[in-house]
């Protein structure tokens, strides 16, 4: 058998799978699409997962990859064996409702035994238990003896992930021989050791689970196969674990040439040049695809596999930096297949190069510290480093906290996990109120303030909205970096941009940013110290890479909407002039695509003759369809066309004079229609004061007032269907309604204190005599407080002086109201104190004026005692 190196079997395979009608389909970034439950991709069907599922359709129903992945669920065992690596490359056929078990079963045997030229004795397929087909194809077509098959259950060949798609699996296993076996007697397929090793795996995506257990056939059958290209070497090279196959092999050489040393001497050197060896490779692929280093996510596992193998490097006595050196190797030996490493070599090796720099001179002092640590651990006998010690050297000199606990391992010490992420938040909160209290435009502050000084953006878009410029700055939303990659969250700036930036109330653009590798999507469009030009958005495919020249594109119909409205408040302004009076200046405005604000000085609201007036010249002066121009010219010389400045504006050397006809002539940096006409229509849909001496002025056009008036027509439908009427009858219609609804106010009225007046029965025959003075107080139903307050005036001309205190329970709540003629009130009775000390007794409170007061309450089950009490404080009142 030849022994293929990994380009050569990585190219076979896509081959092969390409002359069985697949189409070869680069690999996708490690940075997952639109697919938050992955950090990094972590194998070959993961990006393809939009096509098994059915929201994306397929470029064909048969695709071949050859995917490159990362896996970090266990950073720390990393190089420990031979065994793991974090980077790894899967070879990939995938059937998306195409082919099944019959094609993926033979085209797997076939690539195996004829193209790679693998023994057929030496290997062995494994079918789930249930799989009767499975078994079937090996068994009837392929002719492997029945007792060489092995059934699986669920645990090893039943493949499905919670609810979704789901199936039984096909292994195919390689006896690689007793030189690699444990020598236990009964050794075979699925033994832990390293002798039968499963290089193929054959998914048959059949079944959809329901997450409950429950399994329906799917109409849509998938192949997903999977095969580890690194472990397809090693059985093919015969050689010892996926460090020693020929790229991997070399990349090491090139390690221990640096390190002075040799592999498979002494098992520590070997740990750390696994260590690496495994992880310059893993930096270089991921900066390649625009991860940076940072302190969160992606960028998170970036910077402790660098520091990880920062350290090794350290422990085998590497002097200075290395990484560069060593990813130049990487990108040699890898190039073949991902011509994208020699594409953005300049950058990754700039990315390492900081990276090393910046833990270089922090790594030496943590090292150090962390030996004080121990010591004084060692002295109170401890063997647990404090959550705040691991905090201080991961905030102070750099350390992961996977790094301190590696290094402790070693003595057998380990770290207070939860204190350290204790501290870890404590310390982002504490961040967080500091930002508020002490950074008034938020974290951006800081990162636009470390772009060099010499770095500016020239604005090119009066007349064009899609222009070609070089990238001069990428930044998170907290640090320059030399990539953004899909899903960030950041600020592109380039050399030339036909973005407008929002100034002088024109809010800033919005549209696409297009790269040879990804597209951006242009949310906010700033001005930055230094004139400098950021585009905040967010990557929604792809990377972009400092140095790249790229497409910028602003979004068409929102620029010329805002143009409309720009112009529109030139026209604005000097109507007003022409209709208030020259003591008219602007003192703000903001002009969207959707609508137009503008502030003017002005002591008293317009009336609606003169916002008629305004609103009729300035579509007048659209109607006569002005040309647009403007022009360039020194500050003196724009004021001698008479152009209007604003008051308190810095100008430049130079400025730009917009005149429309001889209507208007203004100093403006914005952007403008060329021809009024293109204006439409204009609307004011609102006038307002928002300070003493200015007002304010909303108003519309072109789209924006059409959206208004069909907004407007709907909602004036809608009410007229309510009221069963037309719209061109509705304000008859509704002022007849309001005729009647006030004839039924009045007899309501009219009923409810006839009722209110029948509840309270033969009253008069409850009222007591008191100090002289006549005193009722009685129960009415359902009365409100209005009715109370009737129906008292109206038991005050029966009863004639005295004192009335009514209630009554409404929708569950208590109303009390009391009231005290004058004669009553000389003699002592006072309403409001009276009501006071009865509230108390229905769950409420209350009070008012001698002669009137109300109290509301929560308990009808007090009115009675209420009642009473009122008598027993009237007469306190009365015989004083």
């Amino acid at each position: 058998m030849k022994k293929y190196g990994v380009n050569e079997l990585r190219r076979m395979f896509l081959e092969f799978f390409e002359s069985k009608g697949h189409l070869v389909m680069k690999s996708f970034s490690l940075v997952p699409h639109n697919d938050n439950s992955l950090l990094l991709i972590n194998s070959g069907m993961a990006p393809l997962k939009p096509y098994f599922t059915g929201q994306e359709i397929p470029p064909r129903r048969r695709v071949t990859t050859c995917q490159k992945c990362i896996r970090t669920g266990d950073i720390e065992n990393i190089g420990k064996t031979a065994r793991h690596g974090t980077f790894f490359e899967m070879l990939g056929n995938f059937s998306f409702g195409d082919y099944f078990k019959t094609e993926a079963i033979h085209w797997s045997w076939e690539f195996l035994t004829e193209v790679v030229g693998l023994d057929p004795n030496r290997l062995y397929p494994s079918v789930y238990l249930e799989d009767d087909e499975a078994f079937d194809i090996w068994n009837k077509q392929i002719g492997i003896a029945a007792d060489r098959i092995f059934r699986f259950g669920k645990e090893d060949n039943f493949w499905e992930h919670g609810a979704g798609p789901c199936g039984p699996c096909s292994e195919i296993y390689y006896d690689r021989g007793e030189k690699y076996g444990c020598g236990r007697p009964g050794c075979t397929v699925g033994c832990e050791c390293d002798r039968y090793i499963e290089v193929w795996n054959n998914v048959f995506t059949q079944f959809e689970n329901d997450g409950h257990g429950n399994y329906t056939e799917l109409k849509q059958k998938n192949i997903d196969t999977g095969m580890g290209l690194e472990r397809l070497a090693v059985v093919v090279q015969d050689v010892d674990s996926l460090f020693t196959v020929d790229t991997n092999k070399a990349l090491l050489d090139a390690v221990c040439a640096l390190a002075h040393t040799q592999y498979q001497v002494e098992h520590k050197t070997d740990v750390s040049l696994r260590i690496i060896a495994d992880h310059i490779k893993s930096c270089t692929f991921m900066i390649s695809d625009g991860i940076m280093p940072s302190n969160e996510g992606r960028g998170y596992v970036l910077r402790r596999l660098l520091r990880r193998a920062a350290r090794h490097g350290r422990l085998l006595g590497i002097e200075g930096r290395f990484m560069p050196e060593l990813s130049k190797t990487v990108i040699e030996l890898s190039r073949d297949g991902y011509p994208e490493l020699e594409e953005k070599k300049p950058m990754i090796l700039k990315v390492l190069a900081e990276e090393e720099e910046k833990f270089n001179k922090t790594i030496d002092q943590g090292l150090a510290i962390l030996s004080d640590m121990e010591e004084e651990m060692a002295k109170k006998g401890g063997k647990v480093l404090s959550g705040a010690d691991a905090f201080k050297l991961y905030d102070t000199y750099g350390f992961p906290l996977d790094l301190t606990i590696e290094i402790l391992e070693e003595k057998n010490l380990t770290v207070d996990q939860d204190g350290f992420a204790a501290a870890m938040k404590e310390q982002r909160e504490k961040a967080r109120a500091a930002r508020k209290t002490t950074n008034y435009m938020g974290a951006d502050v800081t990162v636009y303030q470390s772009i060099p000084a010499e770095i500016s953006s020239s604005f090119v878009g009066y007349d064009r909205l899609t222009h070609d410029s070089e990238i001069t700055v990428l930044t998170t939303d907290t640090e320059l970096v030399e990539a953004l990659t899909d899903g960030q969250h950041g600020t592109i700036l380039v050399k030339e941009t036909p973005f407008y930036a929002t100034m002088g109330g024109q809010i800033g653009d919005t549209g696409v940013i297009t790269g040879a590798h990804g597209t951006f999507q242009v949310e906010d469009t700033i001005h930055l110290q230094g004139g400098k030009i950021g585009h905040v958005g967010r990557v929604t495919g792809g990377m972009f890479t400092v140095g790249e020249t790229v497409t910028l594109k602003v979004e068409e119909s929102a620029r010329r909407s805002t143009e409309k409205n720009h112009s529109a408040t030139h026209l604005l302004q000097k109507a007003l002039r022409v209709v208030l009076g020259n003591h008219v200046e602007q003192a703000g405005s903001l002009v969207t695509p959707d609508r137009l604000r503008f502030d003017f000085t002005h002591f008293s609201a317009m009336t609606p003759d003169e916002i008629r007036q305004v609103e009729d010249l300035v579509n007048k002066e659209i109607q006569e369809s002005l040309d647009v121009v403007t022009q360039e010219m020194t500050l003196d010389e724009a004021k001698k066309t008479g152009a209007m400045a604003l008051f308190g504006e810095k100008y430049g050397e130079k400025v730009r004079v917009v005149k429309m006809g001889d209507f208007s002539t203004e100093l403006c940096g914005g952007t403008h229609v060329s021809n009024t006409g293109a204006i439409h229509a204009f609307k004011i849909v609102s006038e307002a004061g928002i300070a003493a001496g200015v007002r304010r002025i909303e108003a519309l056009t072109g789209d924006g007032l059409m959206s208004y008036y069909h907004k407007t027509e709907d909602e004036l439908r809608d009410a007229a269907r309510a009221a069963k009427t037309s719209p061109s009858e509705l304000k008859t219609k509704i002022e007849a309604m309001m005729a009647e609804m006030k004839a039924l106010q009045a007899e309501n009225e009219k009923l409810k204190s006839r009722l209110a007046g029948e509840s309270l029965g033969d009253a008069m025959s409850q009222v007591q005599e008191i100090g002289g003075v006549k005193v009722l107080a009685a129960r009415v139903s359902d009365a409100d407080m209005n009715g109370l307050r009737s129906l008292g005036d109206q038991l005050k001309d029966k009863m004639g002086d005295g004192v009335i205190v009514l209630a009554s329970v409404l929708d569950g709540k208590v109303n009390l109201m009391a009231t005290a003629t004058d004669a009553a009130m000389k003699k002592g009775a006072h309403a409001g104190n009276l009501i006071r000390a009865i509230a108390g007794l229905v769950g409420g409170g209350g009070g008012g004026r001698p002669n009137m007061a109300q109290a509301g309450g929560k308990n009808p089950a007090g009115v009675d005692e209420a009642l009473k009490k009122a008598y027993e404080v009237a007469a306190e009142q009365l015989n004083q």
